[in-house]
């Protein structure tokens, strides 16, 4: 008996939905993340991308436990001197509140060529209203 390997030509990409509504965020990253590598397939390969499509609604209202909200920080370094910008996820929910799970979910994926086109796969919207209705998404239910 042969072990089986998944080609490209193999793989049948689907959509699927996940309401990060009053969710953990890391809850909600992993999930993620699983769906857009493929994990939760039988005919998963590590070196094949065997991942579907992830559209996250109501990214503003997922939840931090403890004190991150305040405590935790993103920090990012413009290039020039002095210029070290640290926000905590507070700020960031202001300004781009879809930030926070993308930088989770893509923290999780490969950082090589495969991850990078597992991430052109995640969608993230700030409210419950999203433009991939005519893909018919499964909604996902976190356990």
């Amino acid at each position: 008996m042969k072990t089986f390997s998944a080609k490209a030509q193999d793989i049948e990409r689907r959509w699927y939905v996940i309401d990060a509504a009053d969710k953990v965020l890391g809850q909600v990253a992993v999930q993620a993340a699983n769906i857009l590598r493929g994990k939760n397939k039988t005919i998963f390969t590590p070196h094949t991308d065997c991942g579907d499509y992830v559209v996250i609604v109501n990214a503003d209202k997922v939840l931090l436990t403890g004190n991150k909200e305040q405590a935790k920080i993103y920090t990012r370094y413009t290039g020039y001197v002095g210029n070290q910008v640290v926000l905590t996820p507070a700020k960031i929910r202001r300004t781009k509140p879809t930030y926070l799970l993308e930088h989770a979910v893509l923290g999780m994926v490969p950082h090589t060529r495969q991850g990078r086109a597992q991430a052109v796969r995640l969608k993230v919207y700030a409210g419950d209203q999203h433009p991939h209705a005519a893909q018919n998404p499964t909604l996902v239910t976190l356990s």
